[in-house]
């Protein structure tokens, strides 16, 4: 395939010039069509780039989920885990949140040990694994080109967002995988960004007596650079657990 033929094949996937700044019409062309109330939405293509990038990945991967992908766990679970988008060759192949990449592998093994996931590994979407008390989504549901969303993608996704939080109950948690998830999260709570600052291993009070907790992502990146160590990670999941433990439902005496 010549050149020429290469940029209009990707001209059409994308839905604009791949050397040119999309605006933001055509990044989210019906950004104020989404209701605050929106939940899930398999077929979303609201967000144009991604979508293009979307269409382009399956002809290459025709196995792919390629689809927003959806929340894994319970829907009133009392822990939330916000990740960014998918990655790629996990979510955006397995169709289910860090299943098959390598940032679920240290993501799974720590749920697992503290009683939030039935096993350790995390593969496919038919693997078995059960999650309990925990819900895991991403600030972004579908792939994005060099796993960066643009902000207004994540600004766009975010009613979603605050679809999967909004259930999370009373004395609650929810536990932000970086930056943008944290920012998304805020956002998704209809709170300010000055609201609280992103700080590894920082607790945040949220109204009606839940938290939300900060840890750097289980990126490769940030574990093969020891950014991030199992260590690191399981003194975040101790605070979760010790505030989960400190706000549970009391249970009426028999």
């Amino acid at each position: 395939m010549g050149a020429a033929r290469r940029r209009e094949r990707r001209r059409f996937l994308l839905g604009f010039e791949p050397d040119s700044t999309p605006d933001a019409a055509t990044i989210v062309p019906e950004l104020r069509a989404l209701p605050a109330t929106a939940t899930y939405d398999e077929d979303c293509r609201r967000c144009g780039r991604l979508a293009g990038f979307l269409r382009e990945v399956r002809v290459a991967h025709p196995t792919y989920w390629c689809r927003p992908v959806p929340p894994f766990g319970e829907t009133a679970a009392r822990l939330v885990v916000v990740g960014l988008a998918p990655g790629m060759h996990g979510a955006n192949a397995s169709g289910r949140p860090f299943t098959g990449d390598h940032a679920g592998i240290l993501l799974y093994e720590t749920l697992h040990a503290y009683g939030f996931a039935s096993g350790p590994v995390a593969t496919a979407r038919g693997d078995g694994l059960r999650l309990t008390g925990c819900r895991i989504t991403n600030a972004v549901k579908c792939l994005p080109p060099g796993n960066k969303p643009l902000p207004s993608e994540v600004r766009a996704c975010n009613p979603f967002l605050a679809a999967d939080l909004r259930t999370v109950p009373e004395g609650g948690a929810v536990l932000a995988l970086g930056r943008v998830a944290h920012e998304a999260s805020l956002r998704a709570l209809d709170l300010a960004a000055s609201h609280a600052a992103f700080a590894h291993g920082a607790r945040h009070p949220l109204p009606g007596r839940r938290a939300l907790f900060d840890s750097y992502h289980c990126s490769r990146y940030n574990t093969n650079t020891r950014r991030l160590t199992p260590a690191m990670f399981r003194a975040v999941f101790d605070a979760v657990a010790a505030h989960l433990a400190a706000e549970a439902p009391a249970v009426a005496a028999a």
